[in-house]
């Protein structure tokens, strides 16, 4: 006769952490890093964290909210101190920038999502009042400077996922090559493209990053905001 099994108890399992958001998050920043942010998904989430779909719910609305909240954690990395452009509020603005660039760089998954899921948290809301703090350096009303961080984010976040999708997906390298093909083309029968070539598939992307946020900038506190006082 066989010896009877002990039952095991369920007491004797490792009690599993209590669920909260930024228990939540902080797995979703992990499956990101190592999967890709397609893999970030509420039932994903749920598998990682032992729990059901549902138990997500209490703590974030949707997977959209999610991936606002991992870009928001990425948002840490971002050098807000500007110490690498130089002295002058001009100068660090633009070193927070690039570095906000770079850091969407680092994950295009992000950088194009983040032009449809704006975060809202902790690091997004420090970025934000650096750049008001340094652009207001320049003597802008507050109004163009507070319209002008709308600009400035929306360029740097458009600029991150164009260029990570070139760099990451074959198939729009394609298209760029197609397209100054097209441009290279159309010279015998569009004078103002011809006139306009080489240099309108010129220059380097460091080169057009610092040209266009000049451009803004210069833009931002030169161009009056409708309506406005003074």
């Amino acid at each position: 006769m066989s010896a009877r099994r002990e039952p095991i108890s369920r007491r004797d399992r490792p009690a599993k952490p209590a669920l909260s958001r930024r228990w939540i998050i902080e797995t979703a920043v992990r499956v990101m890093r190592s999967e890709g942010l397609e893999k970030v998904t509420m039932r994903r989430l749920a598998q990682e964290l032992d729990t059901g779909p549902a138990s997500l719910y209490v703590y974030v609305a949707n997977t959209a909210e999610v991936h606002a909240a991992v870009l928001d954690a990425l948002l840490g990395e971002v050098d807000l101190t500007g110490r690498d452009g130089g002295e002058g509020w001009r100068e660090r603005l633009r070193a927070v920038m690039r570095s906000y660039t770079l850091v969407l760089l680092e994950h295009p998954q992000l950088a194009r999502s983040a032009l449809v899921a704006r975060p809202s948290g902790e690091n997004y809301l420090r970025l934000v009042n650096r750049i008001l703090d340094l652009l207001s350096r320049s003597g802008a009303t507050p109004e163009q400077v507070a319209w002008g961080v709308d600009k400035l984010l929306q360029d740097a976040t458009a600029t991150a996922a164009e260029q990570s999708t070139r760099d990451r997906d074959p198939a729009a390298e394609d298209d760029w090559s197609a397209a100054v093909h097209a441009l290279d083309a159309a010279a015998d029968t569009h004078p103002a493209i011809a006139a306009h070539m080489p240099a309108l598939v010129g220059g380097s992307p460091e080169e057009r990053l610092r040209w266009s946020f000049d451009v803004l900038v210069n833009g931002i506190v030169g161009t009056p905001v409708p309506g406005a006082q003074g």
